[in-house]
């Protein structure tokens, strides 16, 4: 069976995303080789990407462009040649190279995902979806960045959520850059 699970940073404060949806912060001129290797390989290390609408155009609006190959040329080979699958209700199309549109239940759709063949699937952003997934019991790891930011305010991955979810800790790792790698698992 595949496993679901979530890659996203977020802050100090738990904010994946600040007021407006701003993710400037995720994004901090201050380079550290060891972290940019650790993103470069999770970009090479496979998987369907999984993203809802709002953030498959905003990567869509990024990846496949030259200041990404130029910038970042490991993780936009990655992005813009690994599978993906969007959730939305509102387009009509995915033209995003190997992007499949995937209008009907969120639920629904994973639990057949997950028994199909195949490699793990990876959710980036994607906040509503997380939650909504969390809440089914759908996510099988967290992976979360945590970054020396506080926004004070913004949104959570969590928001929504109407149930207590218990999780252990499976994997921890510090960068020199203040980023802390939290992996976490539900338990039943």
């Amino acid at each position: 069976m595949r496993k679901l699970l979530v890659f996203n940073s977020v802050t100090l404060d738990g904010y994946f995303s600040g007021p407006n949806g701003d993710m400037s912060w995720a994004h901090r001129p201050a380079k550290d080789t060891e972290f940019d290797a650790f993103v470069a390989e999770n970009a090479k290390g496979g998987g369907v990407l999984v993203f809802g609408r709002i953030t498959y155009e905003l990567m869509m609006s990024y990846w496949p462009t030259p200041a990404a190959l130029k910038n970042n040329p490991v993780v936009a080979e990655g992005m813009n040649n690994l599978p993906k699958v969007v959730f939305s209700r509102i387009l009509d199309k995915a033209s995003w190279k190997n992007t499949k549109l995937v209008k009907g239940d969120l639920a629904g759709e994973v639990r057949k995902m997950k028994k199909e063949p195949g490699q793990d699937m990876v959710i980036m952003g994607s906040g509503s979806i997380v939650s909504q997934l969390a809440q089914e019991g759908l996510i099988d790891e967290y992976q979360m960045v945590v970054m020396p930011v506080v926004l004070g305010q913004g949104r959570t991955m969590f928001d929504g959520i109407k149930r207590k979810l218990t999780l252990k800790r499976t994997k921890t790792r510090s960068f020199g850059n203040g980023n802390v790698l939290l992996c976490y698992e539900p338990i039943p």
